[in-house]
């Protein structure tokens, strides 16, 4: 299965996303913007599973499996690019500022703004075609609780 998603994802033209591929990278991608600092803990990872049950609406053990796929998936993925063209592919703009919102939540959840996961954060944010002035006001809200 993970082999497959990686396929999928370094061909010059990738196949759209399944919903479970999308779910997958998604979770990826924030697993990858809460390494990007060297330190991925408790508070990011309590995070990412919560962003998960909530925005899939899954269980607590379905969420921990995800994770656990998604970590596997970003230690072997070759480059951020290619999780977020997917994910462009894939996902509506609308839906897109949800996800920045929700890369947000896990660079704010140890309560630092770390300068390696702001500048992923803001690469990603681009890649996904989400403006500036609406990655500042995903962060704001997520801020603003």
């Amino acid at each position: 299965m993970f082999a497959d998603l990686l396929t999928r994802l370094v061909r010059p033209e990738p196949d759209p996303l399944t919903e479970n591929d999308a779910r997958l990278a998604l979770v990826s991608l924030l697993v990858r913007i809460a390494r990007s600092d060297g330190d991925y803990d408790r508070r990011e990872k309590k995070t990412i599973l919560e962003i998960a049950q909530t925005r899939f609406c899954i269980g607590h053990e379905a969420a921990e499996e995800l994770v656990r796929e998604a970590e596997e998936i970003e230690a072997r993925a070759p480059d951020t690019v290619r999780f977020t063209r997917a994910i462009k592919d894939a996902v509506a703009y609308e839906d897109r500022l949800g996800v920045v919102e929700a890369l947000w939540s896990v660079v704010l959840a140890d309560g630092e703004r770390d300068p390696e996961e702001d500048a992923l954060l803001r690469l990603t944010a681009s890649l996904l075609g989400v403006a500036d002035r609406d990655s500042n006001a995903a962060r704001l809200r997520v801020t603003n609780g």
